[in-house]
């Protein structure tokens, strides 16, 4: 069985949020920290790969028994997320997709226009009391993307395997809400939450059972204490 199941659902900023983009060429008196755009409309994206290595790394600290490196992760983990040491090369089963704004319309009836606002920071040195100030980019709160993840299925996994694969990729998404994305999470940036989570097949002939059953855990996952 050969295949490829499609996580789809929206992923919603609950604060602001930076994850930095190129800082080249810039013009004085530009903001010191940007926020990585689309090339094409100038708006903030959400890259698939700060999904996915938050994700990772959340996992990590809850499985592994000891700070190791991600070669060494738990084995739920490199069965998923994939391995490059040497001799034991997993590719990983996931792919996320980069994601882009998907409410700019909804945020300019709200009279937002320009989708970042600009915070003002100050580091103040404890020694001589002199402050240094500047200025961060962050992806307005409200902004929502869409989530898209790709999970493939080869002829190696089990239909249990497959499962515990969903809860596993579940666990991760609730650990990121706890916790952050992007800089700047312990000064209150980067709270995300995840809504409308579904599966579907899109390649091969998956079984409708299997596929509902993984649709199943990502929303159980999700309705737990609610």
């Amino acid at each position: 069985m050969y295949g490829k199941i499609q996580i789809r659902g929206i992923v919603e900023l609950k604060t602001g949020m930076h994850i930095g983009g190129s800082e080249a060429f810039a013009a004085i008196g530009a903001v010191d920290s940007p926020v990585i755009r689309d090339i094409q409309t100038g708006k903030p994206m959400l890259p698939g790969s700060s999904v996915k290595g938050k994700i990772r790394t959340l996992l990590a600290k809850e499985l592994n028994e000891e700070i190791t490196q991600p070669d060494c992760d738990h084995e739920r983990i490199l069965r998923v997320f994939g391995s490059s040491k040497k001799g034991d090369i997993r590719p990983s089963r996931i792919l996320v997709s980069d994601m882009f704004l998907a409410n700019g319309e909804e945020l300019k009836s709200m009279g937002i226009q320009t989708y970042t606002e600009v915070k003002f920071e100050n580091s103040i040195s404890r020694t001589t009391g002199v402050a240094n100030p500047r200025q961060i980019e962050r992806t307005v709160r409200g902004s929502k993307f869409d989530l898209d993840i790709i999970y493939e299925v080869t002829n190696k996994e089990t239909e249990n395997e497959i499962i515990e694969d969903f809860e596993l990729i579940a666990e991760g998404l609730k650990l990121l809400e706890y916790d952050y994305l992007g800089g700047s999470g312990s000064r209150g940036y980067g709270k995300v939450s995840f809504n409308n989570l579904n599966a579907k097949a899109v390649v091969g002939n998956i079984n409708t059972e299997l596929v509902n059953k993984c649709e199943s855990v990502l929303q159980e996952v999700f309705n737990k204490g609610e």
